[in-house]
């Protein structure tokens, strides 16, 4: 069987987690992934496994770096 083309708009944080390895696996045999993410996020990172696509958010990645920190401390 031929590998499909794939579209992912995920989350970010531990649901990313497991969707990773769901997408590493597809790539693995023979699927062509674009993940769709916000430029500003704290696990949605670049991968061989699959091409990422970003889009705008009101704020920067700085802020979410800072908020997941703090979130941390409590």
């Amino acid at each position: 069987a031929d590998g499909g083309k794939l579209l992912v708009v995920p989350q970010d944080g531990s649901h990313w987690l497991s969707m990773r390895m769901v997408l590493e696996k597809l790539w693995e045999r023979g699927h062509e992934i674009v993940a769709v993410v916000p430029d500003a996020a704290l696990l949605l990172k670049s991968s061989q496994s699959f091409t990422i696509k970003t889009y705008s958010v009101p704020y920067t990645q700085e802020f979410v770096d800072h908020y997941y920190q703090e979130l941390g401390e409590k």
